[in-house]
């Protein structure tokens, strides 16, 4: 299979008709499995992590690619086989999933067509993000059949090969209530019946990383008493002899995409790391991995080598690498004026009327990624690369503060083929 086939496949599994788009994804599928590709779960190395059979000081980047997916996926894979990283998962989001306008089965085909392309081998993590509950409006209740739309999603990530899955229930906690549990408990009895629900539907060789969330991310940090009420309520109400869950997601200080000032700018966040190194031992007393960090891309860089010294499982990450496109002097800035513009035309109910043109832009201008998604993909390498070139600098730089570099070795003990 050359290089230039490899290219053609994904073009036609994004782009291509209906026919087409199947016929490219089991041919990515097949070709995979052949060049030593094995889509996995990372649940036995997050294990491994809560009995200290592996170091604390490591933190696993969870990417969400936007755009390119296919380039930058062999931007990721290229810095990773030079620097030995093997601990290292591909995400997207429920949400992501629309405005991206990039389905489960197109993200993984994306995925396993770089790894193919950059001659990368072993497991490869690809994660569901954030597949959340939408509330009613100014109810902690889930809007009518959402837990049916979650099960759904659910499905049909694991059928193409996601073995990885957030459940992310937290916009259900209800911090009306008077007492911990009853704030939390819609949040794990939903979560366990999800959890219940992968499991039943899981590969009978195949144990999912599971996560849950406490506390919604940009909302109050969360507390020992929090995380210690939500795991008795989800292990209680959890079928006995399930597994459980892998990690714990919590709020530490951070914001999705940052705190936007209204020059454009990002403030500074402010993030509390004996909270996630606390709230991480404690994860382990219930057999996870450790607590997730998110909103971690757009954090000082001074901040990035703290998140492994404070025993973070995991740390999401995916602003950074949009700003990065978006605002690098290579990207057409009449692209750039389309897709505001578009935002300005379709999106308008979203503004608050405190919010200055450079606010507005910056928070939705990630929802403009599937309008512009072909027109994106189609610009021409003299573009591309230097943008690439610089993500590839970032992620280099990422790798090595997370200190997932030469992890290799342990996931080749701990993760099985």
């Amino acid at each position: 299979m050359t290089n230039e086939k490899i290219d053609q496949l994904i073009w036609q599994a994004t782009f291509g008709e209906e026919s087409k788009k199947e016929k490219s994804y089991l041919a990515i599928k097949k070709l995979g499995e052949k060049s030593g590709v094995v889509l996995a779960s990372i649940h036995d190395l997050y294990k491994a992590r809560s009995e200290k059979k592996v170091p604390l000081d490591f933190t696993v980047p969870a990417i969400n690619i936007r755009t390119w997916t296919y380039d930058i996926a062999r931007t990721i894979f290229k810095v990773a086989i030079k620097q030995k990283v093997k601990a290292l998962i591909f995400e997207i989001a429920r949400s992501e999933i629309g405005y991206t306008n990039q389905t489960p089965k197109e993200y993984v085909a994306a995925i396993t067509a770089a790894a193919i392309k950059e001659k990368f081998q072993g497991p490869v993590f690809i994660q569901g993000d954030h597949f959340q509950i939408k509330s009613k409006r100014r109810s902690s209740q889930p809007k009518e059949d959402e837990l049916e739309k979650i099960k759904e999603l659910i499905k049909d990530s694991i059928e193409v090969g996601i073995y990885n899955i957030d459940i992310d229930l937290s916009t259900l906690v209800d911090y009306s209530q008077k007492t911990i549990d009853e704030q939390q408990k819609i949040n794990y009895s939903l979560s366990a019946e999800l959890a219940e629900y992968a499991r039943s539907i899981e590969p009978k060789e195949i144990t999912i990383s599971l996560g849950g969330e406490i506390g919604h991310i940009g909302g109050k940090n969360s507390t020992k008493e929090e995380l210690i009420t939500y795991m008795d309520g989800f292990n209680n109400s959890l079928k006995t002899g399930l597994i459980g869950l892998s990690k714990i997601a919590i709020q530490t200080g951070t914001h999705h995409g940052g705190v936007v000032l209204p020059d454009g700018s990002l403030d500074v966040s402010k993030i509390d790391f004996k909270i996630l190194k606390s709230l991480s031992q404690l994860a382990r007393d219930y057999h996870m991995g450790g607590a997730v960090q998110h909103g971690t891309s757009t954090l000082p860089d001074e901040n990035f080598s703290q998140i492994p010294r404070s025993e973070a499982i995991e740390a999401h990450l995916s602003t950074d690498f949009q700003n990065i496109i978006m605002d690098h002097s290579k990207f057409p800035k009449e692209l750039i004026e389309k897709m505001y513009k578009w935002i300005d035309d379709t999106m308008k109910n979203e503004r608050s009327r405190y919010q200055t043109d450079a606010q507005f832009h910056y928070k939705l201008r990630k929802k403009a990624w599937g309008q512009f998604k072909k027109e994106c993909w189609s610009l021409p390498d003299d573009v591309k690369q230097p943008i690439l070139n610089s993500l590839e600098k970032r992620f280099t730089f990422m790798f090595e503060k997370l200190n997932v570099n030469n992890t290799e070795a342990m996931i080749e003990k701990f993760i099985k083929k």
